[in-house]
């Protein structure tokens, strides 16, 4: 798969410039769309649930149509350069997982770019598949009267209170 320049330009102008991290992540994300034989995903069809959030998730952004405000772009914060794909009309799932490069390469951006994404990443099992986005009923702080998702609001003594209103309660860390 041979390096694509107008794919490569994009994912590097909504980025801001490129990097290794862009080009780990425009691998991903064209290996993505081979092994699932999908393209841009306009609503929900395409789910990513990357381990970072680091330069990568951009290329997954602009080549994948994976996105936080469309609830198909998840973050599983643990650091590391894995991205699990899951298609919505197909049921393909799988994870891609970024291998070591080479002792003594020099310039992580020119190697990323110069392999074929097989040898780039292992592919695993992804877990099991995230929910649809869901809309939530809103109430209304007590204490700062902003409306808050009913995921994210406490009743405290008959009020609602949204959590950055919540007095931290950890009896063993006083």
């Amino acid at each position: 798969m041979a390096l694509d320049e107008k794919l490569w330009q994009r994912c590097a102008d909504f980025h801001g410039h490129v990097c290794g991290g862009l080009a780990i992540g425009y691998q991903a994300a064209r290996y993505a769309a081979a092994l699932m034989g999908a393209d841009f995903s306009r609503d929900e069809e395409l789910v990513c649930v990357a381990e970072n959030d680091a330069c990568g998730i951009d290329a997954i952004q602009v080549l994948l149509g994976c996105s936080v405000g469309k609830g198909n772009l998840l973050f599983h914060m643990r650091g590391k350069q894995a991205f699990s794909f899951y298609d919505r009309r197909g049921g393909k799932s799988f994870r891609l997982v970024f291998n070591d490069l080479p002792e003594g390469t020099a310039g992580t951006m020119e190697y990323v770019l110069s392999h074929a994404p097989e040898e780039l990443f292992t592919v695993k099992e992804a877990r099991p598949m995230p929910q649809p986005a869901k809309l939530f009923r809103s109430y209304h702080c007590a204490c700062c009267g902003e409306k808050t998702g009913e995921k994210w609001i406490r009743l405290v003594d008959g009020e609602y209170r949204c959590l950055d209103c919540m007095e931290e309660y950890d009896r063993f860390h006083v």
